[in-house]
């Protein structure tokens, strides 16, 4: 009889820690495995889904999404994905590698942040407006409703959390900028279309399709930059400086930094913002 009752607490104890085992199972493994394009769409799907999702960024910080390749681990790493938001509005990364994203997994949901969003010729840049991101947004929030409906009060409420602070953000670029007679910048690489479209701005670009910029194409910034009056040359962190300062030398100009890509969006937009300001005071 001891013996059984010896057994019976053996075999207790052993359930016990077996529950207790699965009692610590990690959080993460309850979260939404959850894949973006680009920095600034990490920054929409974290506002939006909060401690829900786990994010994973295939372009890295530094790098473009004209020319970045996958390595074969971020390519391991979306079998166990559960949604993919793709930016959708023709960035190389993703015209070159969808299909092969796609065929790793195909049970993926893809989510296409794009979708009500008037495109701008080829021009790929459409989260560089806060009113574009308020839209990719909604696409987010959508979508992680579609792959966990029980907590679509959750994403619903983060989301418009997050639109409230756009809101902000565009009237803060309004205010920064709508008071200027000058309304033209110039660019090494034309990421800001959108944001020009939507606060009236003329982007000046130097290089355009990827292509680096001709004697002739540089003559003719130059000719711009002195009927504008332009004073600095703006250019983004993943491209080469040596056509912008050789323009910036021949203006009597400067050089300025700013960030298409940028994970933390509402912060980046408000610096660039200022920054753009520079050229129009």
């Amino acid at each position: 009889m001891l013996k059984k009752w010896i057994l019976l607490l053996i075999g207790i104890v052993l359930v016990s820690l077996v529950s207790g085992c699965i009692a610590e199972k990690s959080p993460d493994d309850s979260k939404i495995g959850v894949v973006v394009t680009i920095l600034p769409q990490e920054a929409f799907v974290k506002a939006v889904g909060g401690d829900h999702v786990d994010v994973t960024v295939m372009v890295p910080p530094g790098a473009s999404p004209h020319t970045y390749e996958p390595t074969p681990g971020q390519l391991r790493d979306l079998e166990g994905a559960d949604i993919y938001f793709k930016v959708g509005s023709g960035v190389d990364f993703e015209l070159d590698w969808m299909d092969k994203i796609t065929a790793m997994n195909p049970e993926m949901l893809v989510v296409d942040c794009s979708e009500g969003i008037a495109k701008i010729g080829d021009d790929p840049h459409i989260w560089n407006s806060p009113v574009n991101a308020k839209k990719m947004v909604e696409n987010v929030c959508a979508g992680l409703i579609q792959v966990d409906p029980l907590n679509a009060a959750y994403y619903t409420a983060n989301k418009d959390e997050y639109l409230r602070e756009l809101d902000d953000l565009d009237g803060y670029i309004h205010a920064r900028l709508d008071g200027f007679t000058n309304r033209a910048f110039m660019i090494y690489h034309p990421s800001f279309g959108y944001f020009a479209d939507e606060y009236n701005l003329t982007q000046i670009a130097i290089a355009d399709e990827g292509k680096e910029p001709t004697p002739q194409v540089m003559q003719s910034c130059i000719d711009n930059a002195e009927r504008y009056n332009l004073s600095y040359v703006y250019v983004a962190p993943q491209f080469a400086t040596q056509h912008a300062e050789t323009i910036a030398h021949e203006i009597g100009g400067e050089i300025v930094f700013i960030d298409p890509l940028d994970k933390n969006y509402i912060a980046n937009m408000r610096s660039v913002a200022a920054s753009l300001s520079l050229e129009m005071e």
